[in-house]
C-alpha cells in the first residue's frame, strides 16, 4: 500500500507547513509512512492540471491511501470533489479528510460513505443534464441558432479541439472570461473573447451550460 499526501494552500493567510504537519502526525500515529508529497501553492479557481489534481490521480494505484487535509483542499466545488472521490473509489483507493475524518472512506463506515457520496454525484450530473436540455428548449424558442453554422460542417474552428475542456469548465462554473484566460494560456495564438462567446453560443451542449452559469453568477 502506498501513502501519499496531497497539500493544497490558496491563500498567503494558510500555511503548507501546517497542513505537511498534520499529514505526517496522522501517518505517525497510524503507523503509516508517506512515501510522497503533493503540493501545490494555488487558488481553486484554476485547471485541474494547474492544482495537480491529474498528477495526483495518475499517482494513486489500487489499495493506495491518500491523506489530505480537509475536502476543500481537493476541489473547487463539490460537484468536483465528489467526482474526484468517486473516481479514487471506483479503483479502490483510499481517502482520510485529517480534520474531517468523519467523512474519510477509511473505516467501517467507509462503504456507506462512498454509496452516498456516489449518490450525490450521480444527482447532480442529473440536475446538470435536465437544466441543459431545459436551456436548450429555451435556446430554440428564443430562436437561437444551435450547432455549427451552415457551411462550416467539414471545417474545424479554431476552438473546436478545446470543447471538452470548456465543457468541463462550464459545468465546473467558471465564467467565460476564466475559461479564455485558463485555455489561451495553452495556446500559440491567443483567441478573442468574442470567438469563444459565438463559439458557445453556437454549440447545443455549451450554450445552455453558459446561460446556467451566468445564471448562477447574477443571484
Amino acid at each position: 500500500m502506498g501513502v501519499i499526501g496531497y497539500i493544497r494552500v490558496s491563500t498567503d493567510k494558510q500555511d503548507a507547513a501546517k497542513q505537511r504537519h498534520l499529514l505526517l502526525e496522522y501517518a505517525q500515529q497510524h503507523q503509516l509512512m508517506i512515501e510522497e508529497f503533493i503540493e501545490v501553492e494555488i487558488s481553486s479557481r484554476k485547471s485541474r492540471k494547474e492544482r495537480r489534481i491529474d498528477e495526483l490521480l495518475s499517482r494513486l494505484d489500487k489499495n493506495d491511501l491518500l491523506l489530505v487535509a480537509e475536502l476543500s483542499r481537493l476541489g473547487r466545488n463539490m460537484m468536483e470533489v465528489l467526482n474526484i472521490i468517486t473516481e479514487l473509489s471506483e479503483r479502490d483507493v483510499e481517502i482520510v479528510f485529517v480534520r474531517q475524518p468523519e467523512l474519510s472512506t477509511t473505516g467501517p463506515h467507509g462503504k456507506l460513505l462512498l454509496a452516498i457520496y456516489s449518490y450525490f454525484a450521480e444527482t447532480e450530473r442529473d440536475f446538470i443534464s435536465i437544466r441543459t436540455k431545459q436551456g436548450l428548449a429555451a435556446a430554440k424558442a428564443n430562436g437561437v441558432q444551435l450547432g455549427r453554422p451552415r457551411g462550416s460542417k467539414n471545417k474545424e474552428r479554431a476552438l473546436d479541439p478545446c470543447r471538452e475542456q470548456i465543457k468541463h469548465y462550464l459545468q465546473m462554473g467558471l465564467n467565460l472570461a476564466s475559461i479564455q484566460t485558463i485555455i489561451n494560456n495553452q495556446l500559440e495564438q491567443p483567441i478573442t473573447y468574442t470567438s469563444y462567446r459565438y463559439f458557445v453560443r453556437h454549440d447545443q451542449d455549451l450554450w445552455p451550460l453558459w446561460q446556467d452559469q451566468k445564471e448562477k453568477a447574477s443571484t
